[in-house]
């Protein structure tokens, strides 16, 4: 997949031209600047990754994409371990640094991020080594890269397998850990199971967006939320919506047929919520990824 160097056969400080005393000093000076410089992004990209991974476990699908996603994990604290034990022995002093935030929209996003930062780290290491010809800091640095590479391998392959996967399970005995599928759907709105009588979706509804205002004259809904907050509104008219209630999770949400409703996001990340239609509402394996999609299906219909 990737090329990796050969190990440089002498240190860093071999066959230095004979300046002056200070030339010399001065010079050793900025390459060692350069290493901690070098060094201290490093630990920092490191512990970045590390939290979002972190945040990725959280909203992981199932267990296998939890325990690859640890073992990514694991590599990285390895990683940052080496990193921070070179960094005091080049300065004497522990690394001070800021871990920001990476931001990311859903889940699949995430794993887009993280399979990005990975293929960035493994081209950092690579400049590393070809810039820094300090023998330990050289084995270190083709170790890390051996770890980018298992982790870049890692991402890409959920990240397949989160775009292959089949949505609706309809009319076969089904059995889903509903929480975990409804925080992991990135989709306006997925289908997860249509049969004759009954239809669940799960709905992941963007800051400031809403559902919709919408009515089922013929059939009661039932929503519940499992992450995000929001607000629902209802009424017996399209201009009247005078029921008005907060929602967060673990809320569940009951429309009767011939109601006006509409599902608001007032919080600061998706609101995720699964719902019941009875009949269904959707055809069998419908995905809206936006509410674009889902807007643009209506009119077609």
């Amino acid at each position: 997949m990737y090329f990796v160097p050969n190990t440089y056969s002498h240190p860093y400080w071999a066959n230095t031209p004979n300046y002056s005393s200070d030339y010399r000093n001065r010079n050793h000076e900025e390459n060692h600047q350069q290493v901690c410089n070098v060094l201290l992004s490093r630990i920092k990209r490191e512990a970045e990754a590390i939290e979002l991974y972190r945040q990725l476990v959280n909203v992981a699908p199932n267990d296998m994409h939890q325990t690859d996603i640890l073992h990514a994990i694991e590599r990285k604290k390895a990683q940052l371990t080496q990193l921070n034990n070179l960094y005091v022995q080049f300065t004497g002093t522990l690394p001070v640094y800021q871990v920001d935030q990476i931001p990311f929209v859903n889940y699949k996003d995430g794993l887009q991020k993280a399979y990005e930062i990975e293929v960035a780290g493994y081209d950092e290491y690579q400049r590393g080594f070809s810039l820094i010809h300090h023998p330990m800091i050289q084995n270190v640095f083709l170790w890390a890269l051996n770890g980018e590479q298992e982790n870049a391998a890692c991402f890409r392959f959920l990240s397949e397998e989160v775009t292959s996967r089949v949505t609706d399970y309809g009319r076969k005995p089904f059995v889903v850990d509903i929480n975990r599928a409804t925080k992991a759907n990135d989709t306006f709105r997925t289908a997860l199971w249509t049969g004759s009588h009954l239809q669940v979706t799960l709905m992941s509804i963007n800051v400031g967006e809403d559902i919709g205002l919408e009515i089922h004259p013929e059939l009661d809904q039932f929503l519940r939320v499992e992450e995000g907050e929001g607000v629902v509104r209802m009424g017996p008219q399209k201009d009247k919506l005078d029921f008005e209630e907060k929602v967060v999770d673990d809320f569940a949400l009951i429309i009767p047929a011939g109601t006006w409703h509409n599902v608001v996001n007032t919080g600061n990340k998706p609101l995720k919520l699964y719902s019941i239609y009875a009949p269904p509402q959707h055809p069998f394996g419908t995905i809206h990824e936006t509410k674009a999609d889902a807007l643009a299906a209506e009119e077609g219909n």
